[in-house]
This record gives C-alpha cells, structure tokens and sequence, in this order.
C-alpha cells in the first residue's frame, strides 16, 4: 500500500484514513468551542468573507464539503433561499451529526449525507459553487478531490477552498510556538484531547502553500485561481473559476 503523510507522521493511506477519523470522532463534541478559542473568533468572519466572496444568490445550488458543524452550509443557505439547495457532507458521522442537529436547532432543514470528497456521489455540472473549509488539508489524495470538485461545479461555477496556509515569515516563529505550545494544551484543557490538536499543528504545515495549492486547482482545470490571505496568511481563500 502507497504512504502518505499524518501530521509529521509517514502512514500508510488506510491508516491516515481511520486517524483522521479518529482525531474528527474525538474532537467533534467541543469542535465549535475549540475554533473559537484557537481562533479568538477569526474564523467566524473568515467564514462570512467567504460567502462575501462567493456571492451566492437565490435559487442557486451549493454543495459544502467537509461541512461538519454547518457553518458555511447555513450562510450559504440563508442565501440561497428556499429556492435554492445546499448540501451539507462529511466523511465524518461524528461531525456531520453534530453539525445537523446544531442546523435542525436553527429550524434549518438541508440534504445531509456522509460521503467522499474524492469519489463524490453526484452528476457532473451539479452545482454553482463547492466549497470546503479546513478539510482539504485531511484528504489523502487531495489531487482526486479537486478534480472532483472541479467535475461537479456547472461552467461558470466556483470552488472556494478556506484552510490554513503559510503565514507571512515575520510571524512565523511567533505562530509555531503558539501552534506547538498553546494548541496542545487548549485541546487537552477543553476538550481533553492534546493529541488531536498536536496533529491540527503538524497537518497545517504539511499542507500546500499558497502557491503550491493554487497551481493544484490549476491542474485540477480550473482557468482562474484567485487566492486571499487572511490574517496574514495564517489562512487563505482560494476562488477557482470552472471555465
């Protein structure tokens, strides 16, 4: 079997598989407890300048990839109206229930199901926008899942990519030691769980960089990759155009 890469760790690709579901089973009940601490709350408007960005409008269809606790899939939903649809998915039971109850608790009712981001189960130009929110980075084989997207997306239609980049080299120093120090600890104190959020810290730095993720969409076939940095690049929004 092919190895990938968990975290720092060398894995084979089933294996990476069933951690990464172990780390989303483990950290699902305190998921949105934890973003807003780890984040002072940045990736709320992270998330509302995605929607600004996508600009999605009524009647149109949105599938949400890696949607877990429904952020994005409720603000494209409100939207998008009655008219349109969204698809709220995840590999991950754990966080696709916890995401749907928090969606059913709002009185929002969405096409919910458990798939794939690298064998979608939907036709070909499906829908007007795809987007995924820190979840590209735990895919395994991140070039099936934006060919994927990029299938699914009408002509015309845009996938917005939000994940953690590569902060400008200025804070570099001061962002590792946050991340390898601070993160661990927060995880064990709030959710005890320091593994999983160690992990969070190593998977980040092994994800593409800015550059490197825009000529994947790239190659994927998308003819227009806008990229955004955000908070200094310690996240970044990638809008690709499917010609």
């Amino acid at each position: 079997m092919a190895s990938t890469h968990f975290g720092f760790k060398t894995v084979d690709e089933g294996e990476k598989a069933r951690r990464v579901r172990g780390v989303f089973d483990s950290v699902a009940p305190k998921y949105d407890v934890m973003n807003d601490l780890m984040s002072a709350g940045l990736h709320r408007l992270w998330k509302r300048y995605t929607i600004t960005v996508a600009n999605p409008q009524p009647g149109q269809q949105v599938l949400d990839i890696a949607g877990g606790t429904g952020d994005l899939s409720l603000a494209f939903a409100r939207k998008v109206g009655p008219s349109g649809r969204v698809v709220h998915t995840d590999i991950n039971e754990a966080m696709l229930r916890e995401g749907r109850s928090r969606l059913l608790d709002l009185g929002v009712v969405l096409p919910t199901m458990v798939c794939d981001a690298e064998k979608l189960p939907f036709a070909s130009e499906s829908f007007d926008f795809v987007s995924v929110a820190f979840g590209l980075r735990n895919m395994t084989h991140k070039e099936l899942a934006l060919a994927e997207m990029h299938r699914t997306l009408k002509p015309g239609g845009k996938l917005l990519v939000l994940e953690f980049s590569r902060v400008a080299k200025p804070l570099e120093k001061a962002y590792d030691w946050y991340s390898f120090n601070v993160l661990p600890k927060l995880g064990k104190l709030v959710a005890n769980d320091e593994s999983s959020y160690r992990y969070l810290a190593e998977s980040i730095r092994m994800h593409p960089g800015q550059e490197e993720l825009r000529q994947m969409m790239r190659t994927a076939g998308f003819g227009h990759v806008d990229v955004h940095n955000l908070s200094a690049g310690v996240v970044a929004l990638h809008m690709g155009i499917k010609c």
